[in-house]
């Protein structure tokens, strides 16, 4: 589904999609994150989290305030009425990593793909973030699209996950 056109760049020049003659249907868009750390540090954070707090807990809310606010980071973005977000941890113990799986949903005239994206690079930030005073070394190794429905392009599949 590649139409070769730059959709935020008219005769040579940026600009924001209009999206004013869009309908609003419901779109959603779902992001994944992989973050990757040496053996030891994966097990501490595991089991007994960081002295910082919890750190799941501070990055599920941290993600999803990135969702209501990438309008404000990505200059042209819209500002979309979030009407759902879920952000998910899960422990991959045979390559020390977790991955933060995202889901946003909306109502509106344009898409969330975005705001998804966001998501799990805020949750992704912030896991490094708690856990930097452990280990400066932690890599995040991954963000990526997975899925989006809705609107005129219809639904896309990262087939490659």
């Amino acid at each position: 589904m590649n139409n070769n056109k730059f959709t935020h760049i008219k005769n040579k020049k940026l600009s924001m999609v209009d999206t004013s003659d869009k309908k609003s249907t419901k779109r959603e868009a779902s992001a994944l994150a992989t973050i990757k750390f040496k053996k030891e540090v994966y097990k501490t954070i595991k089991t007994g989290g960081s002295s910082k707090g919890e750190i799941f807990s501070t990055a599920r809310i941290a993600a999803i305030q990135g969702a209501k606010k990438t309008y404000e980071l990505i200059p042209l973005c819209h500002n979309v009425k979030i009407d759902f977000v879920s952000v998910v941890f899960t422990f991959i113990d045979t390559k020390h990593s977790v991955q933060i799986n995202s889901i946003v949903k909306t109502n509106d005239n344009t898409g969330v793909e975005m705001e998804a994206l966001s998501t799990v690079t805020i949750a992704a930030l912030t896991v490094y973030d708690m856990c930097k005073s452990i280990d400066k070394g932690i890599e995040i190794e991954s963000i990526k699209l997975i899925s989006k429905s809705g609107g005129k392009s219809g639904f896309y599949n990262n087939d490659s996950i």
